[in-house]
């Protein structure tokens, strides 16, 4: 296929429950901001049953156009179908690239695509640019977060990557936007259905908790052994916040995996981020350095981790933070007092 049939950035919309995933939202803002660069169209991909509304609140976020793909095969969420769906999509409308959220579903629909469609897949990307000859250029950290892969895709179409989410800012949504939204007809059939969900339970696992926590306090080694973590938990119950770790307190077994914080964990964009007890290694920085505000604390004044943070606190941890437990308590006990 002539490379030049190719034009536009793709964006595959998540859902659930009717509303769009944290993950496409903030892709969709990403995805805005490069096909300004390149000079061409922004469009979405939302597949399922019964989407008109969410398709229309998905323009409002910068999509120019959502290409809407509905059948009953597709109400239910199945790797499969909607890796076939999305392919024949993908065959009928050429997008230059294609954008996923290395989210579990993002990622075993992207995986299958590819196969599929036979071209590139770059993986957990945290950052996108544009070449001066208008190819996207992929970035991914290698080789244990210690190094940069800066990854093009010049030989096949459409460029595919997934990105993590968190790492780029969500877009403010623009209820006046107006965009299109078409209707795309897919041949599925039920040989295309591997999986059927016969009921669902709702369970909202360690990791959505981290990601979508206003308050991290994130504890490291410096902490010392694992019954020093009950600090933590005390403090974050005082602060309504999450408490997350770094990958050596995880390797150990002081901490739970689904809480890991980093470029092998878990990439969080909380309103304060409190590093406890780390030194500021590269692959744990790649994981929280987007924070709106960042608090260091360490006994080590020349920790990595006071150069990225905004406040920070030398000293004792076991010492700094039952000071802290105490007058958050006496703050509270104060306007408990004052409001009765």
């Amino acid at each position: 296929m002539a490379e030049k049939e190719y034009n536009g950035i793709m964006v595959f919309l998540e859902h659930r429950k009717n509303m769009l995933r944290n993950a496409s939202i903030q892709l969709v803002g990403e995805g805005r901001r490069l096909a300004d660069l390149l000079n061409i169209e922004l469009s979405g991909a939302l597949l399922g049953k019964g989407l008109v509304a969410l398709a229309q609140e998905a323009i409002q976020y910068g999509l120019d156009k959502v290409h809407l793909v509905e059948h009953e095969l597709l109400r239910d969420y199945a790797p499969r179908p909607y890796a076939t769906a999305l392919a024949e999509l993908v065959d009928r409308r050429k997008p230059e690239a294609l954008l996923f959220g290395a989210t579990m579903n993002g990622r075993e629909v992207a995986g299958r695509l590819h196969a599929y469609i036979h071209t590139g897949l770059a993986a957990d990307c945290t950052a996108f640019d544009v070449t001066e000859d208008g190819y996207i250029e992929m970035i991914r950290p290698a080789f244990g977060g210690k190094s940069l892969a800066h990854i093009l895709c010049k030989k096949t179409k459409p460029q595919m990557a997934s990105a993590r989410p968190n790492v780029f800012p969500a877009p403010e949504k623009d209820v006046n936007r107006k965009g299109e939204i078409v209707r795309e007809m897919v041949q599925l059939t039920e040989k295309d259905v591997d999986t059927k969900c016969l009921s669902v339970v709702e369970y909202e696992s360690e990791a959505e908790i981290l990601s979508r926590a206003e308050i991290i306090l994130s504890g490291g080694y410096g902490l010392k052994k694992k019954e020093n973590f009950a600090l933590l938990e005390e403090l974050a119950e005082l602060l309504h916040g999450v408490v997350g770790a770094s990958r050596k307190v995880v390797d150990i077994g002081w901490f739970p995996r689904e809480r890991q914080i980093g470029q092998t964990g878990k990439t969080v964009r909380p309103r304060l981020y409190f590093a406890i007890g780390i030194s500021g290694a590269v692959q744990h920085l790649a994981g929280m350095e987007r924070s709106e505000k960042i608090v260091a604390i360490n006994s080590d004044p020349s920790s990595s981790i006071f150069e990225i943070a905004d406040y920070g606190i030398v000293g004792n941890m076991l010492e700094v933070l039952p000071e802290m437990i105490r007058q958050l308590k006496e703050m509270q006990q104060e306007a408990g007092q004052s409001s009765s």
